[in-house]
């Protein structure tokens, strides 16, 4: 079932809207939660609460795309999940890993889940070529660590490392031009 077409049952209140965003983003969801828990059983709870803000988020959220929208409510509850249980895995330190390397850029006062930064982010994303746009969405998004990125792209780990920094400098001149203040 097409994106518009399940948004629609949620905008007509259809438990339907539940069931198709299960069988269509349930397993993207349940990865991207499990690459930022790191444990099956938080990972499942973390899909069914991204269902039920999905649900209470819609409407008056019209998502264009839903995939992204549910990928980024899985992403946020997953975060507010490992934030709240202080776990100290090497997963939970990877993650928090990479939100001090996005905050040393976005900084502390920007909200990380605020819909102008997020439409911002977008923005910014597109102006990336392929490859550094692909690093920066393997660490920032899928939380992976350096090695796996070096592993995945076929760099090494410092190549890595210089094209995450190259390309959070240039997100701060971006966001700096945007007028956010970072």
């Amino acid at each position: 079932m097409e994106d518009a077409s399940i948004v629609a049952l949620y905008f007509r209140r259809s438990e339907n809207a539940l069931k198709e965003s299960q069988k269509k983003y349930g397993g993207y969801c349940f990865a991207i939660a499990n690459r930022v828990l790191y444990s099956k059983e938080d990972a499942e709870e973390v899909v069914n609460d991204t269902f039920l803000r999905s649900w209470q988020t819609i409407p008056p959220e019209r998502p264009v795309s839903l995939g992204a929208f549910l990928g980024r409510i899985a992403r946020n509850l997953s975060i507010d999940r490992l934030r709240r249980s202080g776990a100290l895995k090497r997963k939970a330190q990877e993650t928090a890993l990479c939100l001090d390397e996005l905050e040393e850029v976005v900084g502390t006062g920007e909200d990380l889940s605020s819909e102008g930064l997020a439409e911002t982010l977008d923005a910014f994303l597109e102006t990336l070529p392929e490859e550094p746009r692909e690093i920066f969405m393997l660490r920032y998004w899928h939380v992976f660590s350096v090695r796996e990125i070096a592993r995945r792209t076929g760099k090494n780990e410092g190549a890595v490392r210089v094209s995450l920094h190259r390309t959070r400098e240039k997100l701060r001149e971006f966001l700096l031009e945007e007028g956010f203040d970072v």
